[in-house]
């Protein structure tokens, strides 16, 4: 292959990576990819302003007019102490503070996850006692609006499984889906049982909270490793970008088991069998309401491709808000992703258009997720000793978890390094334990037992810390030790270079 086809080869993938930084709401020029029309002058003063100045003030203005159309409708709810007041001011808080987050930058690396910024953002609102008189929000509120949220995320996953990657994965990757969750979960339960004095059906669901990674991190972080060439010869990137996105599924299953256990009530025989026949209830019920999305809307409907959105939306919502009000906690999450996973095998070429209308919802609500999540946590709650504890609790299973990656890639053609990277790069944490971290306490309110609240905020804690630790930490190490541990691929001779980079953006999932 010629330099200069090389070249237009590397252009196409940074094309590529900007694309996939944009549907993750992140703007391409981050990753130093900028177009022609971002090299010219940007005028910032000026009479009338533009550039950032007018930017601002279009953002300002845009923000009071939404907060003066919801007063004029509800009044003493949008004032101070209200719940609309509560909820607009902590979205706007946590959209600027993603926007301060994501800009920070070093170069050759990922931006800090703008993820970050919103939990933190929350986290402050709660912990500052002006704004913690403020902003008020009924906690039914706030766990619909977690809910609705996590079914959102959750399609989303569904809907970014590939059915002919996971029919090609090899058995490795099964392996590194597999293994290193279950450890990282048993891991947590043995820690929590012990230390937090949590219940064995309580222990396994902190664990699997714990056992997900981060794929919104990991993805662009690959990315710009293999964009590179760093472990494209022998498809690291691949391996851990197809294999991130199983460990999602493995560890929403795994909680879903033990959410419905811990809420049945019986012996330890029934409380498995009932966390079992949830399960299969959920994937049943996926069953049937992914076969309806097969031919509902009908292909000679107009505006296809918004109803399909709206239906996997609508039923992914009713199906985790469904499933808790009639005892069945944990079919939901389950029930989603199969429904959504199944319509998109029907849709072709057309999934990626409704993936992309549910991602743009996804953007909105992304806010109040983690912010939410943020303000659930009171420093005077939660002490200094058990900080420790639940520090110490995440830092063994996150050991646990390396330990286990490191030696289930043996055997499989991966030096010392190159098995040293796959296990620091399923350090990072975010999504999905802000999806499903909160769920537990949500169930623990509605149930008469005032011990479970403990219980669930405990675990709450732990997928705080873990989101707060280990998203910045993880982005960081996987941009260093990239390129001191993985070997840099020959761009100008590496035929199926292209071919990686395709199947890897194709297996990733944006949850």
């Amino acid at each position: 292959m010629g330099a200069s086809e090389a070249r237009l080869r590397r252009s196409t993938i940074a094309d590529s990576i900007a694309v996939y930084g944009s549907i993750q709401g992140e703007d391409s020029v981050i990753f130093g990819l900028r177009d022609e029309d971002s090299k010219k002058p940007r005028h910032i003063w000026g009479c009338p302003p533009k550039g950032i100045v007018a930017g601002a003030i279009t953002n300002v203005a845009a923000a009071a007019l939404v907060w003066a159309v919801v007063w004029s409708m509800t009044h003493h709810e949008s004032l101070p102490g209200g719940n609309f007041f509560g909820l607009l001011f902590l979205f706007f808080s946590a959209v600027l503070g993603g926007k301060v987050v994501g800009s920070i930058k070093l170069p050759g690396m990922p931006p800090l996850p703008r993820l970050f910024g919103m939990l933190f953002a929350g986290f402050l609102i709660r912990n500052i006692p002006l704004t913690s008189d403020l902003v008020k929000i009924n906690v039914k509120w706030s766990a619909n609006l977690r809910n609705v949220a996590l079914s959102i995320i959750l399609a989303l996953a569904g809907l970014g499984i590939d059915p002919q990657a996971l029919n090609k994965l090899k058995f490795v990757c099964f392996r590194l889906t597999i293994g290193p969750c279950v450890t990282e979960a048993c891991t947590a339960a043995v820690m929590s049982h012990y230390f937090m004095h949590l219940p064995w059906a309580w222990g396994f669901m902190l664990g699997f909270v714990l056992g997900a990674v981060s794929p919104a991190i990991v993805v662009l972080s690959l990315l710009m490793l293999q964009a590179q060439g760093y472990g494209v010869e022998k498809g690291i990137p691949t391996l851990v970008i197809a294999s991130g996105s199983l460990d999602d599924i493995v560890a929403i299953t795994g909680f879903n088991v033990f959410l419905g256990m811990a809420f049945s009530k019986g012996s330890t025989f029934h409380s498995l069998l009932h966390g079992v026949l949830q399960v299969l209830f959920g994937a049943a019920a996926g069953c049937i309401l992914g076969l309806f999305l097969w031919y509902f809307p009908s292909k000679d409907q107009t505006f296809l491709v918004w109803k399909r959105a709206f239906f996997v939306m609508g039923l992914s919502v009713l199906a985790i808000l469904g499933s808790k009000h009639f005892g069945f906690p944990g079919s939901g999450g389950l029930c989603t992703i199969v429904l959504s996973f199944l319509g998109g095998l029907a849709w072709s070429d057309e999934k990626s258009e409704v993936e992309k209308i549910v991602a743009a919802a996804w953007e909105i609500v992304q806010p109040f997720l983690f912010s939410l999540i943020g303000a659930e946590i009171a420093i005077v709650s939660i002490g200094a000793i058990k900080v420790a504890i639940c520090l110490a609790t995440m830092g063994a299973a996150l050991l646990a978890r390396m330990t286990a990656a490191f030696f289930l890639v043996s055997c499989a053609g991966f030096d010392f390094k190159e098995k040293l990277f796959i296990a620091l790069a399923w350090i990072p944490k975010a999504t999905v334990q802000a999806a499903i971290g909160s769920v537990a306490l949500d169930t623990a309110r509605d149930n008469p037992d005032p011990s479970l609240e403990e219980y669930g905020l405990n675990i709450l804690t732990v997928a705080f810390l873990a989101i707060l630790i280990t998203a910045p930490t993880g982005a960081l190490l996987i941009g260093l030790t990239g390129p001191r541990l993985l070997q840099k691929a020959n761009l100008d001779n590496e035929d199926d270079y292209g071919h990686e980079k395709e199947k890897a953006v194709v297996t990733s999932s944006p949850a």
